[in-house]
Parts: structure tokens; C-alpha cells; sequence
């Protein structure tokens, strides 16, 4: 008999430890060990001032509690170096930053070459065939990875967004090299142009179904001269939505104008006629520098499908550590020469004031809790990335060295101060990611990087930010 209810007992214990209760009761012992939650809960008392925290936090945006009004009140913004830039650009609710800070470069000569008060560039003319080139690029990557499964990862880089607003200095070359450049009456901003989203919606739905039918035609056996002839008539379609939102590119216009001394000029131009003869600016004489601190300084780069057409090379780069490359932007400053950027312009930025300062949100102070992280793992734990492109139009310095750097911002004048950025040279140092310089500044070590081999990164490294 005992036997019997021994064994009787040990199936129902089987049982009751194989039933969902049992399940329940040992997944109940998963997640924070109640000792820990006891802890946590002893570690925080709501006193008086914790208690006068939370109702604050609670009722009130934390950048406007965290503001350090003590640094806010020593800014100035004096300058004593500067270049006339005249006027502000808007890129709108669009990823055009790229675009106007490296057409808000050449502006300046032309100010002063033809004695204008104002002149702005067509970016629309040049975000149109930056779409159709990237339309194109897509598809001749869904082609080239036709073999490959749909999450494969450059694939899945290139589904997810295929046909982004952002860029680098590389994608403005490359466009005015093929297209030219015209002024913005000959091609003005659309409702489209500065809002993309539902645009680029439609291009990106259009671009996704063509991209399967292309993987679905070499599955059957097509072959590449096929493929090619398809994407083509698929560009067709592309042209036609980009027509119906930005407008049809000029293929000649007549650019008229009134300089400084009321005199009325008018003369026609083709969009190359009109690069060449009025802007006048050598593309390649401009060097890119960029600070990954998360690879080794003095070493040569291209990260892979970062390029907005065919046939180019990717978006290339000498690794030079931003304190060392500020120093080469100030010269091009100090010779009247703007200079196109990149950073994380979200990074300890007060807006409403235009001021880029280390610490002017005193976060640790509000939360009592310290967060700081170098550069190298903010850029591998994708907390900072080169997210916006801005102009430096100005400087102020003591002796040689920059105390803080004027900033022409693309986001109209209701940003900043009447669209101009104060930035520190410490935010310089923790937050600018990349500049354009004229060779003529940049050493002969560091220029000579430029003949080596260079390392190829992935589509998927975080310095890609600016280009989605």
C-alpha cells in the first residue's frame, strides 16, 4: 500500500510541476529578483525635494526645467570675423539640408561677382534629378542583389528607404557636374518640394513593387540586358510623379536682375551655361574630412551604397579628428571662404536662442544622474550621428584659436536668431562630424591619404544618418 501511494504521490507532484500552473509559478521567478525590487524601492525617497521634482517633471518639458540660464546669459554674438552671406534659406519639411548648405557656399561669390543685395539657388531643380538619380540607383541595386533573400541586410538598407531626401557634399558635386545649377525663379519651391513625405511615400510604394517585379523577372530567368530594359520603362513612371510635384526642369532660361546700383541685367543660360559663367566655383577642389571616431585617425574611407547615382564612386572621407580639422576651417573662414558641415544638430542645442553650448541643458543637475559617453561609443551606439548639414559663415576668435563659430542654418528665420546659430568651439569638438575644405588649406599628409586604398564600411554604419 505504501508503494502504491508513494507512487501515487510522485505522479501527481510530475504532475502538477509539468501543469501551466506550475509553468506560471516558475516563470514568476524570472525578470528583477524581488531582493533587487525591494532595493530599488529603498533607494529612492520622495522627500521634499524629489517630491517638488516630479510634480515639475510631471506638469513641464525638461528642456525648458534643465535651461542653464547662467550660461545663457554670458552669450553674445559677436563676431569678428565674417562672411556676407545675405539672407536665409528655408529647406522646409524636407531632408534638403545637404542641398542647401552646399549651394549656400557658392552664394556668397556670386553676392559679390555680380553686386547683388540677395540671390538664391534653385534647390528644387536639383532635388529633381537627385530623386530620378536615385530612383535609378535603387533599381540598379534591386538588380545587382537579385539573388539575394529579402532580409538580406544591404538589401533591407535599401528597401526600407529607397529613395531618401538626405545627402553629403559628394551627391552636390556629383548633380551639378551632370546637370548645372539654376537660380530659384527658374525653377521655384512646390508645396512638394518643401514637404516630401507624401511624395516620397508614392516614389518609395513605386519603387518597392518595381523592385519585386525586377527579383521576380531574373527568377524566371531573365537575363540582365532584360532587367535593364524594364528599368528603364519603370523610370518612366518615376519621371511622371516627379513632374507632377516638383515641376518640369528648365532646359534654358532667362536669369534677369537688378544689382546694387539699380541696373537691369538679363541673359540667357542653360543650367551648365550658368554654373559655369556665373557661379564659377571648382567642385574638385574641395576635400571631405570626416571625424568616426569609432576607426582609426589618418586612414581613408568609403561607406558602401552612400552615393545618389550610378556609376559614381561612394561617399569617401579622410578620418581626421575634429580638433585638428576645425583648425584647417578656420583658415578657409579667415580667407572669406564659407564652409559646408555636418552634426548632430540635436546635441545640447537651445533653439529658441540659436546657441550651440555644452551644458546649457543641465540635465545631470535636474536627475542627478551622469550620462556622459566619449564620441567613439556615442557614434557605435548610434546616440550621435552627423544628422544635419549647416554653413560656417563666420568666426570669433582669440589669438589663433576659435572661440565660438557663426552658423547659417537652412531652417528659415523663426529658428535661431533670425536664422543664424551661435556655436561653441567645445560643441565643435564633441559634435561636428564632418567639413568641406578647399585643398589649398588641408596639409599635404593629410591630402596624401587620399591616394591609398580606401577601407570600405558597411551601407549600415551610423555616420550614414544624413543620408536617409
Amino acid at each position: 500500500m505504501k508503494s502504491f501511494r508513494a507512487a501515487l504521490l510522485a505522479a501527481l507532484c510530475a504532475a502538477i510541476l509539468a501543469s501551466p500552473l506550475a509553468a506560471f509559478a516558475q516563470k514568476a521567478q524570472t525578470g528583477i529578483a524581488p531582493e533587487v525590487l525591494k532595493d530599488l524601492e529603498r533607494s529612492f525617497r520622495l522627500d521634499a525635494r524629489n517630491r517638488s521634482l516630479m510634480n515639475a517633471l510631471t506638469a513641464n518639458d525638461a528642456k525648458s526645467l534643465a535651461l542653464n540660464r547662467e550660461l545663457l546669459q554670458r552669450q553674445d554674438e559677436i563676431f569678428n570675423y565674417k562672411v556676407d552671406a545675405k539672407g536665409i534659406t528655408n529647406q522646409k519639411s524636407s531632408g534638403r539640408c545637404w542641398l542647401f548648405a552646399g549651394l549656400n557656399i557658392m552664394r556668397p561669390s556670386v553676392i559679390k561677382k555680380f553686386n547683388l543685395t540677395a540671390f538664391q539657388f534653385s534647390e528644387s531643380y536639383l532635388f529633381f534629378w537627385d530623386k530620378l538619380e536615385k530612383a535609378n540607383l535603387f533599381l540598379d541595386a534591386a538588380i545587382e542583389l537579385r539573388d539575394r533573400p529579402l532580409d538580406d541586410r544591404e538589401l533591407q538598407v535599401l528597401v526600407k528607404d529607397p529613395i531618401p531626401d538626405g545627402g553629403w557634399w559628394s551627391y552636390v558635386t556629383a548633380l551639378i557636374d551632370k546637370y548645372g545649377a539654376v537660380p530659384k525663379d527658374a525653377m521655384p519651391e512646390t508645396q512638394s518640394s518643401g514637404s516630401t513625405g507624401q511624395m516620397n511615400a508614392f516614389l518609395a510604394r513605386l519603387l518597392r513593387r518595381d523592385a519585386i517585379e525586377l527579383r521576380e523577372m531574373a527568377a524566371k530567368g531573365a537575363k540582365l540586358p532584360a532587367l535593364r530594359v524594364r528599368r528603364d520603362e519603370m523610370l518612366r513612371d518615376v519621371y511622371r510623379l516627379l513632374v507632377l510635384h516638383l515641376g518640369v526642369p528648365p532646359a534654358e532660361f532667362v536669369w534677369r536682375y537688378e544689382d546694387k546700383d539699380d541696373k537691369i541685367v538679363e541673359a540667357t543660360h542653360t543650367p551648365h551655361s550658368f554654373y559655369r559663367d556665373v557661379v564659377g566655383v571648382d567642385l574638385a577642389d574641395y576635400v571631405s574630412l570626416f571625424d568616426h571616431a569609432a576607426y582609426p585617425y589618418m586612414k581613408y574611407y568609403r561607406i558602401k551604397y552612400c552615393r545618389n547615382m550610378t556609376g559614381i564612386p561612394d561617399m569617401d572621407f579622410v578620418n581626421v579628428d575634429a580638433k585638428a580639422f576645425k583648425d584647417y576651417a578656420l583658415a578657409m573662414l579667415l580667407a572669406g571662404e564659407p564652409v559646408w558641415f555636418a552634426a548632430d544638430v540635436g546635441a545640447e542645442n537651445y533653439s529658441k536662442g540659436g546657441l550651440m553650448q555644452p551644458g546649457i541643458y543641465d540635465y545631470e543637475a535636474l536627475f542627478g544622474v551622469s550620462w556622459d559617453i566619449s564620441k567613439a561609443d556615442k557614434i557605435r551606439t548610434f546616440e550621435s550621428s552627423p544628422n544635419h548639414a549647416m554653413v560656417f559663415v563666420g568666426v570669433d576668435t582669440i589669438g589663433a584659436k576659435a572661440r565660438k563659430w557663426r552658423v547659417e542654418n537652412s531652417w528659415g528665420t523663426d529658428a535661431g536668431k533670425s536664422g543664424y546659430w551661435v556655436m561653441h568651439d567645445e560643441w565643435f569638438d564633441r559634435y561636428v562630424y564632418g567639413v568641406i575644405v578647399q585643398r589649398k588649406y588641408v596639409p599635404e599628409s593629410v591630402l596624401a591619404i587620399l591616394s591609398t586604398k580606401p577601407e570600405i564600411l558597411p551601407a549600415w554604419d551610423p555616420m550614414r544618418e544624413l543620408f536617409k
